[in-house]
């Protein structure tokens, strides 16, 4: 440590070739990732390297280094759940919120097709199923209003039923009436 403190490069490289293999172990026993174990290995010898000035060791270096080993690696660790998560929540957001865009715009468009069926029925007919179905009102409502009989009112309903059915096909009608 003495020579390390120094400047002398003999000395870092002396203690990178006694812990490197043994540390490199260790890292890779809690962190299977090659690469990562190789950084955090470099960024410690760099690191004793950079702040040899400074450096002060209150037990032995074997100790120390196995320390700064698994902190090191335990701070990956979290960091990698962290960005599991993060990727995991986006991914999650991003699923729901295209199932949501396309559900919308399916429901908006069976919506505009109904409604332009609707406006495609005859004006009598379209009034009385439009007050009959939308408006939610009675035969005997609508028959009073237009001044016309209820049986009437009934016909024109079901004749509209009939042809929507014919148009939009059972299972948009189903969904709608």
């Amino acid at each position: 440590m003495r020579l390390l403190r120094n400047g002398d490069h003999d000395a870092l490289e002396r203690i990178y070739k006694r812990y490197h293999h043994v540390l490199y172990s260790h890292a890779y026993r809690r962190l299977p990732d090659r690469e990562e174990v190789r950084d955090i290995l470099h960024e410690i010898f760099i690191n004793l390297w950079q702040n040899r000035d400074t450096f002060f060791i209150t037990s032995s270096l074997s100790a120390y280094l196995y320390a700064a080993v698994r902190s090191r690696v335990l701070n990956v660790v979290r960091n990698q759940k962290v960005r599991d998560s993060y990727a995991q929540s986006l991914q999650a957001f991003m699923d729901e919120g295209v199932e949501v865009t396309e559900t919308k715009f399916r429901e908006k468009e069976l919506i505009r097709l109904v409604e332009q069926e609707v406006r495609a029925l005859p004006t009598q007919m379209r009034i009385i199923f439009e007050m009959s179905r939308f408006q939610e009102r009675s035969h005997k409502e609508v028959a009073e209003e237009l001044n016309i009989s209820p049986q009437t009112v009934r016909t024109q309903v079901r004749n509209a039923l009939r042809i929507l059915r014919v148009k939009l096909g059972d299972n948009i009608f189903t969904l709608f009436f």
